[in-house]
């Protein structure tokens, strides 16, 4: 085995590795049983992931049960909405020392603990480059929580709610009650926000023992499902089941036939991207269109739908979904099991066809994700339809433009802003060199003049992010952004923008010739202005564009597990 590299022999070296780790464990701990890593992302300054540390409890039991030794591993966390400026800043830095760590130290295998948006795709990034085996155990969404009798879904109802606020139809007094309400148990958002797509789609991959993703945090079924997550990483390591020797193009093809039918998050796509870029399988922007566009949305949960991650477990689960198109999947993607991932839908059943659609009754006939290109997002920007209003999706309007996120909020309730119902807002200086780490800005509040008749959706474009769980005619992770020289830096008040989502078209009517000739304002080249150290400067220098996944361009691809040499 490969720590066999450490602690085999009897030569100074192997003494060292063995003496320092010992501390109580007998000397059968390093003759020939499987070291398996836990990476935890368990902290305290990420809630949704708090509870991770009794998951790895269970873990670890199944792990030694197997004949394994289990090792706790702490890596980067990164708690979506605590960590400014933006967790994505940090999504590739966490990734490349999860990555580190699992090549630097005696292990042969791994078991990835995640569950926030960020942790998940970077503990599969890491786990690709390095590839060692590799199992998820996702921490599940939190439970269903209570407003006045109204369930509420954290996150999309925390921007209903304070648009509603905003607009004088709910009370500051009210808005704040529903605070304590909105997050009732451990674990992450409980809508098809981008830790539940996550969890999800890592199964879809097959990188999730299968029926494991969605269930709830507090369930008991999730400590049942970790010790048996334990007990397959000690025999993946057996198999030498390592990501390379199952993950392929097929795997995303699935991956993206999940999202469209559950009607996943936007971000998805850059995580599905960055996590393809470093096996080298060639994936691109227009396979989630080719793919997912045809795949009927059978999932009604918000921000989409009515329902939410509870409801979704107990009708079913991801695996009564991939039945209802099993037709669509590729039937040679295979799993951490080592059996394809079709061989666990037969036996799988909806039990609420409210919450899980049969095939035959969709929410939507097409639920994918739409990918935009034209003269405003040359190397194409995307739009969640399921969660855009309909009459939108076609559209022409005036641009009223900002150069930041503060030039946002500094005027978006001025009662002399120039907007209307037809009006399409353009948010620059938000995409992963520009903001820089590309936040999730992009479902712009909608300025009071327009709550307060009554509007509740007009176009956004912007070349950030938006979260998992908002809602809205909103067409984002346009690239090139502006930031690196994209055309969004060249629109100014009052341009006609051009939407047709069917055509898949998003262009400024502004001849070629008057483009070439504009530069970008200089406000705008201010909110520009390159990081001087540390992570930002490395990051912002290194970043690729969204289209591709974000990730850094030196991070494309497989290192491998190799460490050439000793430490002594």
């Amino acid at each position: 085995m490969r720590s066999d590299a450490w602690y085999a022999g009897d030569d100074r070296n192997a003494y060292i590795h063995r003496a320092w780790m010992r501390r109580g464990v007998p000397s059968s701990a390093f003759e020939g049983r499987p070291q398996i890593a836990i990476a935890n992302t368990a902290s305290d300054l990420t809630p949704c992931n708090s509870h991770l540390n009794e998951v790895a409890a269970s873990v670890s039991n199944g792990i030694y049960e197997a004949g394994g030794i289990p090792l706790n591993l702490p890596v980067v966390s990164l708690g979506e909405t605590l960590v400014r400026p933006t967790a994505m800043l940090w999504r590739n830095m966490a990734a490349m020392a999860t990555e580190e760590m699992l090549r630097a130290n005696p292990i042969d295998g791994v078991v990835l603990l995640g569950g926030c948006d960020k942790t998940i795709p970077s503990l599969l990034m890491a786990a690709s480059s390095v590839d060692l085996p590799a199992v998820v155990v996702p921490g599940g969404p939190m439970l269903t929580g209570t407003f006045r009798g109204v369930p509420l879904g954290c996150g999309t109802d925390v921007w209903r709610l304070s648009e509603e606020q905003r607009a004088g139809t709910l009370s500051q007094e009210d808005f704040l009650k529903s605070e304590s309400a909105t997050i009732r148990s451990r674990g992450h958002c409980n809508t098809m926000g981008t830790a539940s797509t996550m969890g999800l789609l890592a199964e879809a991959l097959g990188t999730v023992v299968p029926g494991t993703a969605g269930t709830p945090a507090p369930d008991s079924r999730l400590l049942e499902a970790a010790h048996n997550t334990g007990r397959l990483a000690v025999e993946m390591v057996a198999a030498d089941r390592r990501p390379s020797t199952f993950l392929t193009k097929a795997s995303f093809s699935n991956a993206i036939v999940a999202l469209a039918a559950i009607g996943g998050s936007t971000n998805a796509v850059v995580h599905l991207l960055a996590i393809a870029g470093r096996l080298g399988i060639d994936l691109t922007l227009d396979d989630f269109d080719r793919i997912g566009s045809r795949v009927p949305l059978l999932v009604d949960l918000a921000p989409a739908g009515r329902f939410l991650m509870e409801d979704l477990h107990r009708a079913g689960g991801l695996l009564a979904v991939l039945r209802e198109v099993q037709d669509l999947l590729d039937p040679a993607a295979l799993t951490v099991t080592g059996k394809p991932l079709v061989d666990y839908l037969s036996p799988a059943a909806i039990w609420d066809a409210e919450v899980i659609r049969p095939r035959a009754e969709p929410l939507l006939d097409e639920g994918g994700i739409a990918v935009l290109r034209g003269n405003l997002a040359p190397s194409g920007a995307v739009i969640k339809p399921a969660a855009a209003s309909a009459h939108l999706l076609q559209h022409r309007g005036q641009a009223v433009v900002f150069d930041s996120i503060e030039d946002f909020h500094a005027r978006v309730d001025d009662p002399d802003l120039p907007v209307d119902a037809t009006s399409v807002l353009v948010l620059r200086g938000c995409g992963p060199k520009g903001y820089p780490g590309m936040p999730e800005v992009a479902n712009l509040p909608l300025p009071k003049k327009l709550l307060e008749l009554g509007i509740r959706d007009v176009v956004r474009i912007c070349d950030g992010r938006m979260s998992g769980t908002a809602y809205g005619t909103v067409v984002l992770h346009v690239a090139p952004e502006a930031a690196a020289g994209g055309p969004l830096a060249l629109v100014q008040d009052g341009d006609w923008i051009s939407l047709d989502v069917a055509a898949r078209t998003l262009n400024l009517d502004v001849p070629e010739d008057e483009l070439a000739l504009r530069k970008p304002s200089a406000e705008a080249a201010r909110g520009y202005a390159a990081p001087q150290r540390g992570w930002e400067k490395l990051y912002v220098e290194h970043v690729l564009q969204a289209d591709t996944g974000a990730d850094l361009d030196f991070l494309i691809g497989s290192s491998g597990s190799q460490v050439s040499r000793e430490s002594h």
